[in-house]
């Protein structure tokens, strides 16, 4: 499930923060919190599973105060149960992985309970809810589809649930709930196939598990080397190499270091991959100057017979 765009931007993040307190940080600490980085984006993603669960639940409390209040109305002593009923979210509930999973790591949304209804409100206002809520009938497909609408529109965009993930866990950031929420999103659909296992697993495989580590361990040992690449470039180009910020020079390392390690990845992939991070991570010219430094080193390397893909 933690793919190989995610666990990227998590070893430039940790090397980042290493090579900034070197002196404060072994290699052993540095691997260690990478670990614990790409597990807590997985802590992540069962998260955002249960809250669908928890604000059903909000919802299901709600609507049994309301027949016990002392003057309660028709509506309140015979409410609408469609969203409370909802199929998709009793398979969810029902599902071993899932409640092994959370009830492992102490997942709950209990504690929260203001941000939960608050959320939960803004669920009952949307068009999303008030559709799904007026069908004729409905069926496990579409109980899936409100569910998925709801989070694409309501739920993974809301101002406050980023600010809130982050008091629960500094290891939350916004690539994780951008990429984690796509595969929230694409887990809602897997319930539709009976026949699937409709829980992501961590990694997709054996190779992925092990990216992050080997990537990190290899940018740290190659680093005097890719930056020797590097400058020479740089001082082709007439840039200052004392300028270059170090953000860039950790995204150009891990770059390179990707590319002469990985055969099987494309150098595209690569490349397109470090410019983006360059993008999001440094200065607004850094997708620029690191294309173009990143190209000239791989053309170097190639002529060199350094790689030959």
């Amino acid at each position: 499930m933690i793919n190989r765009v995610l666990i990227r931007a998590k070893v430039v993040q940790m090397l980042y923060a290493y090579m900034v307190s070197k002196d404060a940080m072994t290699l052993t600490t540095a691997k260690k919190e990478l670990t614990k980085s790409l597990d807590k984006s997985y802590e992540l993603y069962n998260a955002l599973l249960k809250l669908m669960i928890e604000l059903t639940d909000v919802q299901d409390l709600r609507l049994d105060e309301a027949k016990h209040k002392f003057l309660p109305t028709e509506e309140d002593l015979n409410p609408n149960m469609r969203f409370v009923e909802n199929e998709f979210v009793k398979r969810l509930r029902a599902d071993q992985t899932l409640a092994d999973f959370v009830d492992d790591k102490k997942i709950n949304w209990r504690d929260d309970e203001l941000f939960v209804r608050l959320l939960l409100d803004k669920i009952l206002r949307s068009e999303e809810y008030q559709e799904y809520m007026e069908m004729p009938k409905t069926s496990l497909v579409r109980d899936g589809e409100v569910w998925y609408q709801l989070m694409k529109k309501v739920v993974l965009p809301d101002e406050n649930l980023l600010e809130h993930l982050q008091s629960m866990s500094v290891y939350y950031t916004d690539d994780d709930l951008q990429i984690i929420g796509q595969f929230v999103m694409k887990t809602i659909r897997r319930f539709e196939d009976e026949e699937a296992q409709p829980i992501l697993p961590q990694y997709k495989n054996d190779d992925d598990s092990k990216f992050g580590e080997q990537l990190f361990s290899k940018a740290v040992a190659e680093m005097e080397e890719n930056n020797s690449y590097i400058d020479q470039f740089v001082k082709t180009e007439k840039w200052d190499v004392e300028r270059i910020a170090l953000m860039d020079r950790v995204v150009m390392c891990t770059a390179l270091t990707e590319i002469r390690n990985y055969p099987s990845i494309p150098v595209n992939v690569s490349l397109n991959e470090y410019i983006e991070l360059a993008k999001d991570y440094s200065t607004p010219r850094s997708g620029q100057f690191v294309n173009g430094i990143l190209n000239a080193v791989v053309n170097k390397l190639r002529a060199d017979k350094v790689i030959i893909k």
